[in-house]
């Protein structure tokens, strides 16, 4: 995943150095320090090399199909059963993908 980011982030950059990465991650329980550990990791040696990493992360959450109460998952227990009226009837949802937002280079911002 950190490879394809900067990968992303060097396709739009078009050669100009990178000072700055802003990733949306949704759905994927994920610590930020690795994320961000790994980008460097995968940066080394590129124009993306330093650039700072600004992460969004959006939870994973479950709708009930009993009682309707939407959870954001904060444990295997969430996935399993509602906590509200502990019905088995629950739905992942909410974004299961991982965007490069956006980049800042020199010289001003690319898409």
């Amino acid at each position: 995943m950190c490879e394809a980011i900067v990968e992303a982030a060097l396709q739009r950059a078009g050669g100009r150095p990178v000072r700055a990465i802003r990733v949306r991650i949704g759905g994927h329980p994920v610590d930020p320090g690795v994320i961000e550990q790994g980008v460097r990791m995968a940066a080394a040696g590129t124009a993306v090399e330093g650039a700072g990493v600004d992460l969004v992360l959006e939870p994973l959450s479950v709708r009930c199909g009993d009682c309707g109460r939407e959870t954001a998952v904060t444990s295997a227990m969430v996935l399993a059963a509602c906590p509200a009226c502990g019905a088995v009837d629950v739905e992942s949802t909410g974004r299961d993908d991982v965007v490069l937002e956006s980049i800042t280079v020199d010289g001003g911002s690319a898409p």
